[in-house]
């Protein structure tokens, strides 16, 4: 199912909400005090709140929104390549609650957590967004 902008533009204020919605619920529910590990060089764990969330999230988002819409200017099976390159994204931004020091095995999970819920919801929303190339 192809959609235009408007179902892209509600795909990524879903996915700014829901991040949202599960940061309230690891941060403030279940008292899970969110923080980015350190690394090195930089010795403090910032803290991550609504704000912090909301710009990773919407900035993600719109990044892929905006690669698939190159590509689907650029090549045939545009859908194809962005599904590739928006999960190998999603795995290479596991990189950051990975690894680090000075944060709990809590706060690494809330943080794995929230990466795997931006792209379960951003990925395949915005893939059947994507136009299917013509057979022939």
């Amino acid at each position: 199912m192809a959609g235009g902008r408007g179902t892209r533009v509600a795909t990524v204020a879903a996915t700014v909400l829901a991040a949202e919605v599960l940061w309230v619920l690891l941060d403030v529910i279940v008292g899970i005090d969110l923080r980015s590990p350190a690394f090195e060089g930089v010795g403090r764990t910032p803290d991550i709140g609504p704000l912090e969330v909301a710009l990773a999230s919407g900035a993600a988002s719109l990044a892929a929104w905006g690669l698939l819409a190159a590509l689907e200017r650029m090549v045939r099976r545009a859908r194809t390549f962005w599904s590739a390159a928006a999960v190998l994204a999603f795995v290479g931004s596991l990189g950051g609650p990975l690894s680090g020091t000075g944060i709990t095995a809590a706060n690494r999970t809330g943080l794995v957590l929230l990466h795997l819920a931006v792209a379960a919801l951003l990925i395949p929303a915005l893939y059947r967004t994507s136009p299917a190339p013509a057979s022939h």
